[in-house]
């Protein structure tokens, strides 16, 4: 019997490839992300694990070619994780920066979710998974765009899992905490999530029974940065 299918974008780096990893013990994995190079280096490594994975090099602010390289997939989960963030203050931040992260972190996810969820809503059954972020609701210096954009990732979760509920297919958001990625540039990651853990409260939320849905998860680490 052939495994229900995950599609994962933003899969090449960081918290998406972990996510992509991590499920791809129990899905066949589709990876979705510019970087067809990076993407080949995740399908080799699952397929040495004796898993299957189908990379897809597509700029997901491109709704055409969003269709062509997902519309043809009947996914069983789809894991809602590519964003960028350019963290700076309002007055520094460029137009191109605004909407770069606006196209890739928020628009994107309409392209995406449209040309993935039609299948899961004919047959009643799906899960979509958005990662969201703490800054959605806890706003800092230098989040201008970039917090404003995961508060929109969990207005939209919300609205869509009250939508689509009623079709058996569940929406669900993670918000992570600040996680040791490329994505962030302090100096001292050390006390930061590992995308690992990211990864492993994706795969608790799309384990869940059918009847049940854990909506709204938040991510933190325990420790917290040291003082100087």
């Amino acid at each position: 019997m052939p495994q229900p299918i995950a599609v994962v974008t933003g899969a090449s780096r960081g918290i998406g490839r972990a996510i992509a990893l991590r499920l791809a013990g129990d899905f066949e994995i589709v990876a979705a992300a510019r970087s067809g190079e990076e993407l080949e280096s995740l399908a080799q490594e699952i397929e040495s694990r004796g898993g299957a994975c189908r990379p897809r090099a597509v700029d997901l602010t491109d709704p055409a070619a969003v269709r062509a390289a997902l519309g043809d997939v009947d996914a069983q989960v789809l894991i809602n994780n590519a964003g960028v963030g350019m963290l700076k203050p309002f007055m520094e931040l460029t137009r191109d920066e605004w909407t770069r992260m606006v196209s890739l972190n928020f628009t994107a996810l309409y392209d995406v979710t449209r040309a993935v969820v039609p299948p899961m809503i004919a047959r009643n059954s799906g899960h979509i998974v958005m990662i969201g972020s703490i800054s959605g609701r806890s706003a800092f210096v230098g989040g201008t765009c970039y917090a404003a954009t995961k508060a929109a990732v969990n207005s939209l979760a919300e609205s869509l899992m009250l939508e689509l509920r009623d079709s058996g297919v569940k929406v669900s958001v993670i918000n992570p905490g600040s996680v040791a990625t490329h994505f962030s540039d302090r100096a001292d990651s050390s006390w930061m999530l590992a995308p690992e853990d990211v990864a492993n409260a994706v795969a608790a939320v799309v384990s869940t029974p059918p009847t049940v849905l854990m909506h709204r998860v938040e991510v933190r680490t325990l420790t917290v940065p040291k003082k100087k």
